[in-house]
């Protein structure tokens, strides 16, 4: 297993010069030297063969000793020194100081094919950052993890990856619903990746200890590495830098609400300064199409990181990552003026990206109010967004009063709809109709567009359940086969026609399957 390694993280930026990996508080530093844990008993569940190939190696490499051994943290590569990375940040509005890596433990840096991927093991073991926590992590998350960063890959969503998964022979012990309820769990660990895993968190803690050094360093070390093309770091480009973190971290959301991802943890120390989606804790996918619905038990009464307001969310965390940059640049204008159009710029992004899963691409001015109306009554109804809008590029133009038997199969009270609710439907889609004969595309032409936008398979919560549910049990099979059905989102897959169904009843309030809490 051989790995072109080109680290720059540890060499470039100043390290804790504490090497006892102790609890404490680290200044002036951008990360904290630290070894994985070794583990009693591994055992290599999955490996990604795209992400193999992304790093230089190959599927034979992946079934290999070495492979095991540094991928569940019990050797490490020749010449390397693994690390934590200190950041802080506001956890659901409130600032809560230092938080760090406290179960994560980056390995190396990986060049290949002009690409950079820092390689992280997650569930990895103790470090300076890991506070009560005990920085290990079980298998239910891990399966959770790794799919889901794939799943998104493949999506077209800007993401971290996973390379590998793996148990770790070892029982971690967890309150899975902070009920006062602990039980042993199986351990595991994900070696995920990413061109960096700096967060907006990174620039906070030096800003919050006023350590106007270290944040320098860091901010020009980052222009540097990862936004080189801006140039060499002035104040216009410190500029440049914040407005396209904000671009990129407008796509990102965009591309949540397209495929009806909810994040359910937006604090801004899971906010990546690459605009990627990282850290996949209690993630979900709407089922019924609920812009007030979260997936966080924690978040449960506030719903502060609901689907309907991830995009004011991210607006808000630019807003903390602009106050964090502010010492640097000591004018506030330019980040107020970005700051202020990204909120325009997400009204007409969002406009844009409505019509294109409608399949609607001619300029009207009466778009908004039909997709207005059109949300209303999606929740109005409890209507799966994966279904509806899957099937909605079955209407032709022709289809005046049979839009609505072609949609019915995403209803989750099919009976209180035909009852109550049709007459509103058959409202809309007379509107609709009207509005898809101003459209110059054919019909097989609108439908290939919506259905390059519009994935026929996401990861329902109660699937990936499924999957920890058997692997619990020793039967790691569904892993393999959500992993390959998620690599073709957008195709129909009919031999997996079983997965393009609305949530079973059964899994409408089971514990993974609706709601899920902080603890992994």
């Amino acid at each position: 297993m051989i790995l072109n390694i080109q680290d720059k993280f540890n060499k470039a930026l100043p390290a804790d010069p504490n090497r006892n990996n102790t609890i404490r508080q680290v200044t002036a530093s951008c990360y904290s030297y630290v070894h994985p844990s070794p583990t009693a008993n591994p055992l290599l569940l999955h490996s990604s063969t795209e992400m193999l190939h992304e790093l230089g190696l190959t599927a034979l490499d992946a079934k290999s000793p070495a492979f095991l051994k540094v991928f569940t943290g019990n050797e490490l590569l020749p010449d390397t020194q693994p690390y934590a990375m200190c950041y802080g940040g506001h956890q659901f509005g409130h600032w809560a100081g230092q938080l760090g890596d406290g179960r994560a433990i980056n390995l190396c840096e990986v060049e290949h094919n002009t690409k950079n991927w820092a390689l992280q093991l997650k569930g990895a073991g103790k470090t300076p950052y890991s506070r009560t926590a005990d920085g290990l992590a079980v298998l239910r998350s891990s399966i959770r993890e790794y799919l889901c960063s794939e799943a998104m890959f493949h999506l077209g969503v800007p993401t971290t990856r996973a390379l590998s998964l793996a148990l770790t022979g070892n029982e971690v012990l967890r309150d899975v619903m902070y009920d006062g309820n602990p039980a042993y769990e199986k351990g595991a660990v994900v070696c995920r990746t990413a061109e960096s895993f700096l967060r907006f968190g990174s620039f906070q803690i030096f800003a919050a200890r006023q350590d106007k050094k270290t944040l320098k360093i860091l901010l020009d070390y980052t222009i540097n590495n990862h936004y080189a093309h801006l140039g060499v770091p002035t104040k216009s480009v410190y500029i440049n830098f914040f407005k396209e973190v904000a671009q990129r971290s407008l796509d990102m959301v965009i591309h949540w609400q397209r495929v009806g991802f909810v994040h359910g943890v937006m604090n801004t120390d899971n906010l990546s300064i690459l605009g990627l989606t990282i850290d996949y804790g209690p993630y979900g996918w709407l089922e019924g199409y609920d812009h007030g619905w979260t997936p966080n038990t924690t978040d449960k009464g506030q719903k502060r990181y609901r689907y309907g307001a991830q995009a004011e969310m991210v607006h808000w965390n630019l807003y903390q990552l602009a106050n964090a940059l502010y010492p640097i640049i000591l004018e506030a204008a330019p980040l107020e003026a970005i700051l202020k159009k990204f909120v325009g710029q997400y009204r007409s992004r969002y406009l844009l990206m409505m019509k294109s899963k409608l399949g609607l691409f001619e300029e009207n001015d009466a778009d908004a109010k039909l997709i207005q109306d059109l949300e209303f009554i999606l929740q109005e109804s409890e209507t799966d967004m994966t279904l509806f809008f899957r099937l909605l590029s079955k209407v032709t133009k022709e289809d005046k009063e049979n839009g609505f038997n072609k949609i019915s199969p995403a209803f989750y009270e099919i009976y209180e709809v035909q009852n109550n609710l049709k007459p509103n439907w058959e409202a809309w889609f007379i509107a609709y109709h009207h509005r898809l004969n101003q459209e110059s595309l054919t019909d097989v032409q609108r439908r290939t567009k919506m259905n390059a936008v519009n994935p026929k398979y996401v990861l329902r919560n109660y699937m990936a359940q499924l999957a920890i549910d058997a692997a619990d049990k020793g039967n790691y099979d569904m892993i393999e086969e959500l992993y390959q059905l998620l690599k073709k989102p957008y195709d129909e897959q009919m031999e997996q026609e079983k997965w393009f169904a609305k949530r079973p009843e059964w899994a409408r309030h089971k514990v993974g399957c609706s709601m899920l809490s902080c603890s992994s």
